[in-house]
């Protein structure tokens, strides 16, 4: 239920959760199933009920920068991308970033996601993923007419039925689809019958978070609370920000500390601290970026961290804020044939206003989502040369292993890699098409103008960042540094989807579609991608599940090391990026971990 301030401080439940999100509020729904369980959650964002901005498909980023909706963070200047802060934001509100998401519903390479158990996480594969994912989602298949239509594929058997979260195939397609879709298929791209059961090569279309029966967004806060907010035993608090994890034993320094309190402040007297209790657990579910934070400021990290921010030290775990990797996207733009329709026209007020009537009626732009999907090795947009760039790969991290200068457990991760970058059947490429302008840097498009998108999207960096507090005040940002392009390598794979890129735009039919390329985009140079790349916003690893000797910070059971019953529950723990967006394993931590938390088999 919504909870009030005096409905939570001081009071004991079972199970505290740092963070309304999308992996924390699937946990919290799943348990609270059990009516003799009590659950709280407290989320540093506000509830956005029956929201538009929120709940409308055919938005892509609509509210990514405005302080009401998202958190503004920012990267510290990344001095190999033109010395740029990249913008990170993240979703502001119940149910996280899954309300603030571009709805793609993506599941990673079955082998990506094997490869986080060989880095010792016993059942952390794909048969895992593939049960948890699926509980989370109900898939609408498509109507006879949209068959008839579109070109949608699909195998029920890959897909849930059941879940909370809805999925479907949007049931409109914009008319670029189809011509970008054959031009895959010309140039000798194989469409995939289904991405979803562990292999995403080849081209195809997408099913999004939209639930069909209503047309709008389907996320943690409508799929998994909202059905459950009358059950008497879930407490959800808004507005409240976490600020560190309170122990049992308060030395110093110690192991097996036992969790007993979360403190928090709310947005009704920011300066008073208060406490939740907790009998059993806290979790953390803060998020990528913020998790590695509540730790530190908790006296969980690094000792030079912690001591430089003037934080005690009660567990000296080294990984915390460490291995951070991230998803680096560049855009590429053309002008399109006024004939086609994008999201564009919703710049204008009276198109606007147009395309909101016909969504009352299940119509028009409102009910759409991006849909068309890319998957390549690289071995595929560059036959001649990636032998010679994988051998160059290969000899420096071999140099690297020589040196003895990797930290630990990152050689095994880099082997991996390695291992993917030579297996032909894991893509090492992305390519959306969005049909609007999205533009990576300041450039404005023109009135009445009709646009499309071309996203390349970095999947499997070899860069490694760090998310660290520099202030014991939560409420101040702690320095996020991705370390975007540090390794030459991630910078190489954005420059072949872009050299890929202009061969599609030689390629018929998308070559007919296409108006005018923008001119700031004609250079495919490398100065152009590192002043105009971003993030994608799918942070992964800076509480990663490893060993501990190997700069973990949680084990296979999701717990803290050193601690009795903290635990982190987001997507901080994958240890190694998947090619996928990240909105599928959230949803599936979320649902692992409950069951690792009751004690089911998983």
């Amino acid at each position: 239920m919504s909870s009030t301030l005096s409905d939570i401080v001081n009071v004991e439940f079972d199970y505290v959760i740092a963070g309304g999100g999308t992996a924390g509020l699937a946990l919290a729904a799943r348990l609270s199933e059990d009516p003799a369980v009590t659950v709280a959650v407290i989320e540093a964002g506000r509830e956005h009920i029956d929201d538009p901005n929120v709940d409308l498909p055919g938005q892509f980023g609509h509210k990514l920068h405005d302080p009401n909706y998202a958190w503004l963070f920012a990267t510290t200047k990344q001095p190999h991308s033109a010395n740029r802060e990249f913008a990170w934001p993240r979703g502001k509100g119940l149910g996280g970033s899954s309300f603030l998401n571009f709805f793609a519903w993506i599941k990673p390479p079955a082998a990506d996601v094997d490869a986080i158990e060989k880095l010792g996480n016993p059942g952390w594969n794909w048969e895992s993923f593939f049960k948890y994912s699926k509980k989370s989602e109900t898939f609408h298949e498509p109507t006879a007419e949209q068959l008839s239509l579109y070109p949608l594929t699909f195998k029920p058997e890959n897909r849930g039925n059941s879940g909370p979260v809805q999925t479907e195939f949007p049931r409109q397609m914009l008319s670029l689809e189809v011509p970008w879709q054959v031009t895959m298929q010309n140039l000798g791209i194989k469409t995939n019958e289904d991405p979803t059961g562990g292999d995403i090569n080849g081209t195809w279309i997408g099913a999004a978070s939209i639930d069909p029966r209503t047309h709008t967004r389907s996320y943690a806060r409508t799929a998994y609370y909202a059905p459950n907010s009358h059950r008497k035993n879930l407490f959800v608090l808004t507005e409240a920000t976490a600020t560190r994890v309170l122990f049992a034993d308060m030395q110093p320094v110690s192991e097996n500390l036992t969790a007993t309190r979360l403190e928090f402040i709310h947005a009704s007297n920011p300066s008073r601290r208060h406490v939740v209790r907790a009998r059993k657990e806290v979790i953390l579910s803060t998020g990528a970026l913020k998790s590695p934070q509540l730790l530190e400021l908790s006296g969980i990290g690094r000792q030079d961290v912690l001591r430089k921010i003037g934080v005690d030290v009660k567990i000296d775990l080294p990984g915390v804020g460490e291995n951070v990797q991230e998803h680096i996207v560049c855009t590429i733009l053309w002008e399109v044939g006024d004939e086609h329709q994008t999201y564009d026209v919703l710049r204008d007020v009276e198109h606007a206003a147009e395309q909101l009537k016909l969504h009352a009626k299940g119509e028009g732009l409102h009910t759409t989502s991006e849909t068309s999907f890319v998957y390549l090795p690289l071995s595929f947009v560059n036959p001649t040369g990636t032998p010679t760039l994988v051998e160059s790969v290969s000899n420096r991290i071999e140099a690297q292993k020589k040196s003895g200068n990797l930290p630990p457990g990152l050689l095994e991760q880099l082997e991996l890699q390695m291992a993917a970058l030579r297996d032909e059947a894991i893509p090492d490429i992305e390519l959306i098409l969005l049909p609007q302008f999205l533009a990576g840097d300041n450039t404005v498009p023109e009135a009445g103008k009709k646009y499309a998108t071309a996203s390349c999207f970095l999947n499997h960096p070899f860069s490694r960042g760090t998310i660290h507090a520099i202030s014991p005040d939560p409420t101040q940002q702690a320095a996020m540094d991705p370390h975007v392009f540090e390794d030459d390598f991630d910078l190489e794979i954005l420059v072949q989807q872009f050299k890929f890129i202009r061969k599609i735009a030689e390629t018929e039919p998308w070559k007919s579609t296409l108006v005018r390329e923008q001119r700031i985009y004609r250079c495919a140079s490398v100065d152009f991608i590192r002043r105009n790349c971003g993030a994608s916003w799918h942070t992964v690893g800076s509480c990663s599940m490893l060993p501990r000797e190997k700069l973990g910070v949680v084990d296979p059971q999701l717990k803290v090391y050193g601690t009795n019953n903290l635990r982190v529950v987001d997507i901080s723990i994958i240890p190694l990026h998947v090619a996928a967006h990240t909105q599928t394993f959230a949803y599936m931590i979320g649902e692992k971990a409950a069951d690792i938390i009751r004690g089911n088999g998983v």
